[in-house]
């Protein structure tokens, strides 16, 4: 029997061929994430990767694509209806609720990397499990956050490699602004309903915002003829989208205004924004979020403003077009055996130099000592320690600088500092 991994996912392992199956690859979005949400005051957090089903339901809308189509749903032995994380917001509004992160000093800035499960079509970049790095503040309506999660998004893909990206932004009004919008596009979807996709129609008289996220060709040269929000704007969304567009310009980020961009969830309120790149071709979408000042109470919570974004480690990789060879990891230090005898104080040393931030490797395959060296080449040693019966004798090792080939004696029997001192750790 042959097994192979299911539809929609994916394997990490070296010497992926992908830029998303290199393991180094994904160490360097990690590291230069972590630090970049350092400087910005963010704590990382952890939440479960699966939740109660009704949590996204509620949030990201029964008509959303998400809860009618993608979710991986199942029922717990209690009875109860779960669903593997579709997103990452709902489950950190629930943590924000449950833990009383509301009793904090606020805003409260959080960001994760971690699963993500969609049940959709795959294609380049985009798998039924994939890994998102997301970022969440809550407890602010101040534009000037809208505008510093976006610098972090834009700043998080320039980091680590993407180009030619440019922020897309869109305003979707607050409560008054919805008022006096829904309507009037409500009434022109259903002049032109006959002419709409199948879900779009469906979508009218439930929230005919989310018609203006159709990929539907005809659908969508319909909506080019559609009422605009920005005309409905009201006084205090449309000052919030001003001051957002001034501080996105003062912090240097490139953006275009689009007025169709609504994103797929229900949630969102004021700011939506989305990241593109052209790199990736058709399916150019980065990463991207918005506002959503009402989901903490539409889940049971206090009112609290709040915004986030996500954006997939597997679309970063594939925009920033990775195109060097796959490496292996490396090493500093190989230790080469000849005799059983030197096992265990090779194994000794090494741990000690681990201690200190080296990065060693030993002999693990019973290799001849032509064989070790051949292998200190493999891993890209910078140097080999030899300890043999000489060795043992004498209470030194033979270090050999890999580079130049130029060996000298260095004495361990009082530690390992001489060794350190001399490899640079």
């Amino acid at each position: 029997m042959s097994f192979r991994r299911p539809r929609g996912t994916y394997d990490v392992y070296p010497g992926g061929r992908e830029p998303h199956e290199r393991p180094e690859l994904w160490s360097r979005v990690y590291e230069v994430a972590r630090e970049l949400f350092r400087t910005h005051g963010y704590t990382e957090v952890r939440m479960p990767i699966f939740e109660d089903a009704e949590i996204y339901a509620r949030s990201a809308g029964e008509a959303s694509d998400i809860v009618r189509k993608e979710m991986f749903t199942f029922e717990d032995k209690g009875g109860r209806l779960m669903a593997l994380r579709p997103e990452a917001t709902p489950g950190i509004a629930r943590a924000y609720i449950e833990h009383g992160l509301y009793k904090l000093a606020q805003p409260v800035k959080m960001w994760y990397m971690g699963p993500i499960f969609r049940h959709e079509r795959q294609q380049k970049g985009r798998y039924r499990q994939h890994v998102q790095i997301d970022a969440e503040v809550l407890g602010s309506a101040d534009p000037l956050v809208d505008a510093e999660v976006i610098a972090l998004l834009y700043r998080l893909h320039q980091a680590v490699g993407v180009r030619d990206e440019v922020v897309y932004l869109n305003n979707l009004g607050d409560f008054e602004t919805r008022r006096n919008y829904a309507p009037e596009l409500r009434a022109f979807l259903k002049k032109h309903i006959s002419e709409l996709d199948p879900d779009s129609r469906e979508r009218i008289d439930v929230n005919p915002l989310r018609t203006l996220d159709s990929k539907d060709p005809n659908t969508r040269e319909v909506l080019a003829e559609a009422p605009s929000i920005r005309d409905f704007l009201s006084p205090e969304a449309d000052e919030h989208f001003t001051a957002v567009r001034e501080a996105l310009e003062a912090l240097g980020v490139p953006y275009e205004v689009d007025e169709r961009l609504v994103r797929g969830l229900d949630y969102y309120t004021l700011t939506v924004f989305e990241a593109k790149s052209t790199s990736l071709g058709a399916q150019d979408t980065v990463g991207g979020g918005g506002r959503y000042n009402n989901l903490i109470s539409d889940l049971g919570g206090p009112e609290t403003p709040g915004i986030g974004f996500g954006t997939g480690v597997e679309r970063i990789l594939l925009a920033a077009a990775a195109e060097e060879e796959p490496e292996a990891p490396g090493v500093d230090v190989f230790f080469a055996t000849l005799t059983p005898a030197a096992r265990i104080p090779a194994l000794e040393l090494a741990s000690h130099l681990r201690g200190r931030g080296v990065r060693c490797e030993l002999d693990y395959a019973g290799r001849s000592a032509k064989g070790q060296f051949k292998q200190a080449d493999r891993l890209g040693a910078s140097f080999t320690v030899v300890i043999g019966d000489d060795e043992l004798s004498s209470g030194e090792v033979t270090l050999r600088d890999m580079r130049s080939g130029e060996e000298r004696k260095v004495p361990v029997a009082e530690g390992p500092g001489r060794l350190l001192e001399e490899i640079g750790g």
